[in-house]
This record gives structure tokens, sequence and C-alpha cells, in this order.
């Protein structure tokens, strides 16, 4: 079996791209990009995940005087910390400091008022993963972190105004049929009723590959473990590398417009199939694969599989609650600008959400959870009456139920 250098197999056999897809637009505004970084203090939130470091690495070109991290993974803040000093050439602010800590906590206010104001405040801390969606306690755990704690935490940026707040949203905010992919477009709308007092852009993209807790980097967990894979074999998406992921997010936030929702430029033509990945994965590693019609046939695999240098995988049809087989950024509706920058396109809402229709569906979301025999499905219902693209996909099975 042979070691597969990570970077080099997703230029080739995922985005098909040797530059990241962003680099020009980089070029083209590297001036204003100085300009509003260099010198300036800036405060990451979830800055331990893919995105977030993606985003810092991408911000510390431009050479700020300060960064704050916060995450609640204290591992990957270690791991942060230790990736930017081991870098030989890399930018590190005289003031950098990581926090352990959530951002919806009393402490993160203290340290917060102890360090404003900050310049850029990015805001990667996030539910992100469908699979997250299984019944009402994993929705509301969803919802508090993504929609709650975003509320309050626009609330406490009043008292200190950045020059720039960035907060990520996803690609399934676009029609959305599943619950994470809801509670991001109530965050949108949300952060959208506060452009007038508070310069706020934000992104919808594409998987970001071998991202943490992704099912690609999966894969090198089952491989250095010694387990099977599953994988759907009907499901495509689109795809940026990790460092595009940091860009994206870089140009949304500084070069954005108040209320701007940023997406990559990415032809449909260009989405992936899981299941091919997966076959160019092994291929690349010099291992053949093994389909198997089962998870207990895949795991039963694994006995002989090392000794002949192949590998059991079991591609399966997706069949869980709020899989969307395809992926969009847009709606029909939305207005698109398309020319401003080479590889991103920006939504354009002209107008606002109410902020009262906003908090009248938290409200009521809050009550709801309040009530002891509240369940999934009227969480989903109050959703829908604020929501009116929500049309979720309702299996009765969930990704926990498989490898």
């Amino acid at each position: 079996m042979n070691f597969i250098d990570i970077p080099s197999f997703i230029n080739t056999h995922i985005t098909k791209r040797d530059v990241s897809m962003f680099q020009s637009d980089i070029d083209n505004f590297k001036t204003q990009l100085t300009s509003e970084i260099a010198s300036k203090s800036v405060l990451v939130i979830g800055g331990a995940g893919t995105i977030g470091s993606s985003f810092i690495k991408a911000l510390l070109k431009f050479k700020p005087a300060k960064l704050i991290v916060v995450d609640t993974n204290e591992n990957g803040l270690t791991e942060l910390t230790r990736d930017l000093r081991s870098e030989h050439g890399q930018y590190i602010p005289s003031t950098f400091l990581t926090y352990p800590m959530n951002f919806g906590d009393s402490v993160f206010e203290k340290m917060f008022l102890k360090h404003a104001p900050f310049d850029i405040v990015a805001n990667f801390a996030a539910h992100k993963h469908v699979r997250s969606e299984k019944d009402q306690f994993s929705i509301e755990a969803m919802i508090t972190n993504n929609v709650f704690k975003a509320n309050s935490f626009l609330d406490l940026l009043l008292k200190h105004k950045p020059k720039h707040f960035f907060c990520v949203s996803t690609d399934k905010a676009a029609n959305p049929v599943n619950v994470m992919g809801a509670s991001k477009k109530l965050m949108e709308e949300l952060i959208l009723s506060y452009t007038d007092q508070i310069k706020i852009t934000t992104a919808r993209f594409a998987n970001v590959a071998f991202s943490n807790g992704s099912l690609l980097a999966g894969y090198i967990d089952r491989i250095f473990k010694k387990q099977p894979i599953s994988c759907p074999e009907d499901v495509k998406r689109f795809f940026v590398s990790p460092e595009e992921s940091g860009q994206i997010c870089l140009l949304a936030c500084v070069l954005g417009t108040s209320g701007d929702i940023f997406f990559p430029k990415l032809e449909s033509h260009t989405m992936i199939n899981f299941k091919d990945i997966t076959l160019n994965f092994f291929k690349t590693m010099g291992v053949k694969v093994i389909q198997c019609n089962s998870d207990e046939e895949a795991r039963q695999g694994m006995e002989t599989c090392l000794k002949d240098k192949t590998y059991p995988v079991y591609f399966f049809k997706s069949d869980t609650s709020g899989e969307k087989l395809y992926e969009e950024f847009y709606t029909k509706d939305d207005t698109l600008e398309l020319d401003k920058f080479e590889s991103l396109g920006v939504i354009e809402n002209t107008s606002r959400p109410s902020k009262l229709n906003i908090q009248q569906c938290m409200s009521r979301l809050k009550t709801l959870m309040d009530d002891p025999n509240y369940s999934k499905a009227s969480i989903i219902s109050v959703m829908k009456e604020f929501i009116p693209d929500f049309d979720h996909i309702e299996t009765g099975k969930n990704l926990d139920q498989k490898m």
C-alpha cells in the first residue's frame, strides 16, 4: 500500500487545479487586502477547524498585528499553534493568543471586551454535518450553535463594531432540504438583518476536500485502524481544497459589501461523484477495491484484504434524511453579481430581512424547545413557516446508522 500525498491527490483527482482558483482575485486585490489587514487586529472564532485554520494562513500573509483565535477544540488549537510555529518563514504577529472556550459562554464575553476593538472578526463556529440531524436534541444543539449563539454574538459586536465581520455559511442554505442547511439559512437571515448596523458578509461554498470530520478524511482513519470503507455511490459534490476554503472566506470578509453572500464560480460539470474519488484514492495507493454489498460483508473482508493488496468498500445508495444528491449555491430568485471577481460570484440581496420577523422565529423555537414534549417534527414545522423554500427530506434514517 503506497503512501498518498493528499494535497497532490486533491489537485489531480478532485479539484483538478494546480493553482488555487482564487489566486487571481487575491493578486488583483492585493493592495486593498494589504491595506485592510496589515497591522490590524483580528479575532477568529472556530479557528482550529479546517476552514478556520486555512483562513488564518491566508490572513497571515498580509501581516496583521494581533491575532486571537477561539475554539472549543483545545487539541485543535494546540496543533494550529504547532503548525504555524513549525513552518519556515511563517509570519506570526507579536500578539498571538489562542483560547479554548465557547463563544457563547460568559468567559468569552469577558475576553472579548478585554481585547476589543477588533478590525476584523470572522466566525467559523458551527454545526456543519447533515448527520447531526437525528432527533429533537441534536437539532436543538445545532440551532443553538448556528443561530442563537450567533444572535448573542451580534449583540455583543454592537458594543465594539469591527470594520469587517464574516460568518461562514454553506451551499446547503440554498433551497435547503436538511435542518443543517435550514439553520444556516436562518443564520444568513439573522446576520443580514444586522447589515445596517455592522458591515457583514458571508459565503456559501463547496465541500472542502479532506476537511476535518469529512467522509474523505475518514478514509485515512479507517486505513490506519484497518477498517473497511463505506461510501455513497450516487452523491455528487462541488469541491475546493483546504487552501481555497480559507481564501474564499478572506476575500468575502475583506472585499465584500455589507449583506453580500459569496460563492465560488464552479460549473455544474465540475461536480464529482464520491464513488469516483474513492476508486481513484485506492488506485493511487496501488490497491484494488473489492466492492461489497453490505457493511457486514465489508467488515468481514478486512480479514484477507491486507494480505493481497485489496480493500473492501461498501458503495450504497443514499437514503438518509436531509441528503441532497447535488449542490447549488443560489436560487432562481437571487440577484447575482458575476463580473466583479474572476472566481467569485456574489448574491446581492436588495431587501433585508425584518429583524422582528427573525426574532419572532427564534422566540417560537426557544418556546418550543422549552416544552418537554417537543419533537423533531415540531421544530421542522416552525422552521418551514419562516423559511418557505425549506423542503425537508425525511426518511427516518441517519448517517449514524452507517459505517
